[in-house]
């Protein structure tokens, strides 16, 4: 019998897809965090996301309202869960969901579930539609972005910004247009799933990098891996990467931490130009789904992020290992109809 603490954490974004969630890599991370012994909640909204069945992983599953449905129905289905496995703490992972568990702070802590997650105006500085704003304000360097709510705007969209250029959805999906029939075909395919409104963001020739880190909520970094894509898939995900040494990616993620206060995980999408500046061109208010990368690298940033977030002293990562890399892969997950079944009906597994 270990003499470790027992932690029982909730975890979600269990969709390990081609388009993959975090929380698996979350999960891993935990699980190689020797402090606590834990006990994982995967919260799913889809019958058919693998981490359901990945039972080595998760230890239960349930599912939760999709986040259109609001707080009031996510925290009755919360209470629920909570009453049958004593939460400790909850690990929302997906851009969607955080505004609700985050109005959710309140009542969770008084149901004794802690989290550890930025304010609503946090968020929603450095969300897509403002990103070039809180950029000039605070000295990164955002390529210029316009939002879009109708078609009669792509006019003013051509006034300010040459082709190619990014049209995004407000929480997922990117696509490079290089013509205005290009992009209107992309306007109409994110609103269509999305909804509205579409942002223009002036493409930047270069090198992707990106860095998971984690900040204190006192204005303090934590931790920061950078890392460069080795393979990109055609909807933009890595799908293998380098962990590399950099001081200036990680002199940026301390300023993003300084600038916005921020409190939780997150990941910053740059472009390295071919003249070396470095462009902010997405920050995700969450662990990127490679966060299990930054165990290998030598700092565990889902296992810090738990002790903070239970208010145990959690000092700085001072450094890292380079050159540790990620592959990832598919694999056929073998289950039974009769799990598929006991999910879909009983919202448990």
């Amino acid at each position: 019998m270990s003499n470790k603490p027992q932690l029982t954490v909730a975890v979600s974004g269990l969709n390990a897809i081609d388009s993959p969630g975090p929380g698996i890599g979350v999960i891993r991370a935990l699980r190689a965090c020797d402090d606590f012994t834990w006990r994982i909640i995967g919260l799913s909204y889809e019958a058919l996301e693998p981490g359901v069945y990945m039972h080595e992983v998760v230890d239960k599953s349930y599912q939760v309202p999709f986040p259109s449905a609001g707080k009031d129905e996510l925290l009755k289905r919360l209470r629920y869960i909570h009453e049958q496995e004593k939460l400790d703490v909850i690990i929302p992972n997906f851009d969607a969901e955080l505004s609700n568990f985050i109005r959710l702070q309140p009542a969770l802590q008084q149901m004794g579930i802690a989290t550890f997650l930025p304010s609503v105006s946090q968020l929603e500085a450095i969300d897509k539609m403002h990103l070039y704003e809180f950029g000039r304000q605070h000295g990164l360097d955002v390529p210029e972005t316009l939002t879009i709510s109708s078609l009669q705007e792509m006019d003013k969209v051509e006034s300010r910004l040459d082709y190619p250029m990014v049209i995004k959805g407000r929480y997922y999906e990117a696509y490079i247009a290089y013509n205005r029939v290009q992009a209107e075909g992309f306007y109409h395919k994110i609103s269509a799933k999305w909804g509205l409104p579409v942002i223009a963001q002036q493409f930047v020739q270069g090198t992707e990098v990106v860095i998971a880190g984690l900040g204190n909520g006192k204005g303090e970094l934590t931790g920061a891996i950078p890392l460069r894509k080795l393979y990109i898939t055609d909807k933009g995900k890595g799908w293998s990467g380098v962990v590399l040494e950099d001081d200036s990616l990680i002199a940026l993620a301390r300023n993003f931490t300084e600038a916005a206060n921020w409190r939780g995980g997150f990941e910053i999408e740059i472009m390295r130009s071919d003249d070396d500046q470095l462009y902010v061109m997405e920050v995700n208010p969450r662990f990127p789904a490679w966060i299990f990368t930054t165990v290998a690298a030598g700092q565990n940033l889902p296992g810090a992020l738990v002790k903070l977030a239970l208010g145990k002293e959690q000092p700085p990562f001072n450094d890292y290992i380079p050159g540790k890399m990620f592959v990832r892969y598919a694999w056929d997950l073998i289950t039974d109809i009769k799990e598929f079944e006991q999910i879909t009906t009983s919202g448990e597994l």
